[in-house]
């Protein structure tokens, strides 16, 4: 498979220690028998940390209490602080702005809804796809988040949720996006294997279903096309935006690479392989992409290129402060899924949460208050 270009790949700048989330199970055993331990301890530790969400030492009363500290120490070791939580939607959204130990900022957040609740995750500390009308885009790239890091930021939510710390009381986790701050494709390795820790079950992994976790991407073609040979079965996101490529390539610069045509016929690839539906998600941009004649090319495209496979979802931009971007009217978002409707492909808009809390992603990173 033809590796990913240099221009996509993050500098390794203060990379965190290892975690027991960075590895498999036989890495795990072998890692505590280098601790001097039985390899035993180490589908212990993974129970706590997977099961239970807990890398609390004084809570694995199962260890012996001369080997807790160290084993946490040296394979539960904190990786990121919380340094801001802001809530709204009357407490049922949460972001979060996470402080890695070298500095690097990242992003979640979690949103409850009445039928779901969902943990929106960064794969990586800023991002490099230069997409003008993104907070992160506009932030420039500082680092791939590690394997543990982004796991541990499901595992923040899936804490959260049955500690009941957002309104509505005790609930549970059930779906994840990679649809926070980087491009999950560009950290490929490392999100395919977070992939691997959140839908395995415990003690290898948090128990998610692959098929209540999306993987968005501005369309990475020959690291789509590796994901389909993955065997996994969660829906991929494409990050579209507009279906003609002169705007595009202003809109999403690596559709200079890779074009629309392109972007398509590899998404259908992955719906063909993997069974699974793909999503076309489309920010709509005040006087920019929100066109009649361009939502009648969408629906004429992905009608012709992915047939019953897909489907478009609308997001009204959220926009950034000083920006010149603005979103759709309500009115215009309408007209234009109906124009995509027409088309025979099914199109919703969806619902934007946090707008008061800077949830569009990278602009709590960015804000001024950021390094408090």
């Amino acid at each position: 498979m033809t590796a990913l270009p240099l221009v996509f790949q993050a500098p390794r700048r203060g990379m965190p220690p290892r975690h027991l989330a960075d590895l498999d199970r036989g890495q795990r055993r072998t890692a505590v028998r280098e601790l001097g331990e039985p390899a035993f301890r180490a589908d212990q530790l993974a129970r706590h940390y997977f099961a239970r969400l807990s890398t609390d030492p004084a809570a694995m009363t199962d260890l012996p209490a001369s080997s807790r500290d160290r084993l946490v120490a040296a394979l539960l070791p904190e990786l990121a602080t919380p340094l801001r939580h802001i809530c709204c939607d009357g407490g049922t959204t949460r972001k979060t702005l996470w402080r890695a130990a070298d500095g690097a900022l990242s992003e979640s957040v979690l949103m409850r809804y009445p039928d779901r609740t969902t943990v929106c995750v960064s794969s990586q500390a800023g991002c490099g796809m230069a997409c003008p009308f993104c907070a992160t885009g506009q932030s420039g790239l500082t680092r791939n988040l590690s394997t543990a890091e982004i796991v541990d930021q499901v595992r923040a939510a899936a804490a959260a949720m049955r500690d009941g710390e957002l309104a509505g009381g005790p609930g549970r986790l059930s779906h994840v996006v990679f649809m926070g701050m980087g491009e999950p494709l560009a950290n490929y390795q490392r999100v395919v294997a977070a992939l691997s820790r959140i839908t395995h079950p415990a003690p290898d992994g948090l128990g998610l279903s692959q098929r209540s976790v999306t993987v968005s991407t501005v369309g990475l073609v020959p690291a789509i096309r590796r994901l389909a040979a993955e065997g996994l079965r969660v829906t991929l996101a494409v990050s579209l935006h507009t279906p003609d490529d002169e705007l595009r390539d202003t809109l999403v610069p690596v559709n200079r690479r890779w074009k629309v045509a392109e972007v398509l016929d590899a998404s259908r690839h992955y719906a063909d392989t993997t069974g699974r539906r793909v999503s076309i998600e489309y920010a709509l941009i005040r006087d920019v992409n929100d066109q009649p004649w361009r939502a009648e090319l969408l629906g004429r495209l992905l009608r012709e290129r992915l047939g019953a496979l897909v489907h478009v979802n609308l997001i009204p931009l959220n926009p950034t402060p000083g920006s010149e971007w603005d979103a759709t009217p309500p009115l215009a978002q309408e007209q234009f899924m109906a124009r995509v409707r027409a088309a025979g492909v099914p199109c919703t808009i969806r619902d934007t949460r946090g707008r008061e809390i800077a949830a569009a992603c990278g602009q709590l990173a960015a804000s001024p208050h950021s390094a408090g």
